[in-house]
């Protein structure tokens, strides 16, 4: 399977607090809420598509429980596309706290995660997806085990939250895949990482 990251960005690439305004408070954030005055139909049809491509989903434990008590507990999964990809595909979670998940379907990555996502990414099938989970996507190109990026930018400057990429961490080359904007100007741009970029060298000219 392609192991692919979908994430909501700012253009300060901030991914912290995306859906309701109280959902993520950490570090004192307080600017949550800021993709629903953002989104249209373009975007929904857009994410309606990548999730009903999944073939399994990979999440870090914090989005998981999100996702866990929200569209885990849906009466009526199958009216929406997101909900019935989640409700009836594999999930894996990487944590070592995680004992008992209560969503069906659910296998918990306690070990060598390295070894874990390699076998993952090495079962047949389409797309393994990883959704928000900031710190797993971080960790997971830090150990070159991402195959496509996906972001949506959404047109607004927050100032604070978590970013989703750090002041200091690995630098990657990408592939730009596909790149479009929708109405309300969320920008969706798709990755392909290809290892490490070039860097331009000052050489002496010897005319100066």
């Amino acid at each position: 399977m392609k192991l692919t990251t979908i994430t909501m960005v700012t253009v300060d690439g901030v991914m912290q607090g995306l859906g309701a305004p109280d959902e993520d408070r950490r570090g004192g954030f307080e600017r949550g809420g800021w993709v629903t005055p953002l989104w249209d139909n373009e975007a929904g049809t857009f994410l309606n598509q990548v999730y009903q491509r999944a073939d399994a989903f990979l999440f870090g434990r914090r989005t998981y429980e999100i996702f866990a008590g929200s569209w885990g507990v849906m009466p009526d999964p199958g009216s929406n596309p997101i909900a019935a990809a989640l409700n009836t595909r594999p999930k894996y979670v990487a944590s070592t706290t995680l004992t008992d998940p209560r969503w069906t379907d659910t296998t918990v990555l306690s070990g060598d995660l390295a070894t874990a996502v390699g076998d993952l990414k090495a079962k047949p099938g389409g797309e393994l997806q990883v959704h928000g989970s900031g710190a797993l996507i971080r960790w997971l190109l830090d150990n070159q085990l991402v195959d496509e990026i996906t972001l949506l930018v959404c047109p607004v400057i927050l100032g604070q939250g978590t970013r989703l990429f750090p002041d200091a961490g690995p630098d990657a080359a990408l592939d730009l895949v596909e790149s479009r904007s929708t109405s309300k100007g969320v920008t969706i741009q798709v990755y392909r990482p290809t290892g490490r970029p070039q860097y331009e060298t000052a050489t002496p000219d010897a005319n100066t």
